[in-house]
């Protein structure tokens, strides 16, 4: 049986937010990370699915709800399987381009800071989030490939 055949699975899903950087270099982009103050880390936006929802949606509503930004939906990418407080969790990433959108602190997110990859990855507190990095940049979401 696979996690998500698992009733007790925690289910969760969110978005590599990305936008066209406002300096030149490669790749080009700036990732959005997410500081949540009840954990102290940073991270890609993310969250429990609402009973029933569907899992792009639910990432989708997520980036809205912590950056306050629009998303547009790209490549899925790998989901991410690990426990969390002893159950297990999965959660569905897809690469997102920014869209309209301002930052709001709120208790859930206090912060967010637009990142090159590379300082990104450094900036992630779990490894787990850093691979999401990687596969984020081997889909080109720099105009020449999304």
């Amino acid at each position: 049986m696979s996690p998500a055949d698992d009733d007790t699975t925690v289910r969760a899903a969110g978005c590599v937010l990305w936008r066209r950087a406002p300096w030149t270099g490669s790749p080009g982009v700036e990732l959005c990370l997410v500081h949540r103050p009840k954990y102290d880390d940073w991270s890609h936006p993310k969250g429990k699915l609402k009973p029933g929802e569907d899992p792009l949606a639910g990432a989708l509503r997520e980036v809205a709800e912590e950056t306050g930004y629009a998303a547009e939906p790209g490549t899925e990418l790998p989901t991410v399987r690990y426990l969390a407080n002893g159950r297990p969790k999965e959660v569905r990433y897809w690469a997102a381009a920014a869209g309209a959108g301002a930052f709001a602190p709120s208790d859930e997110v206090d912060r967010i800071l637009w990142l090159a990859p590379d300082a990104a990855r450094t900036r992630l507190t779990e490894p787990r989030d850093r691979d999401l990095v990687d596969a984020l940049l081997t889909t080109r979401p720099d105009g020449n490939g999304h």
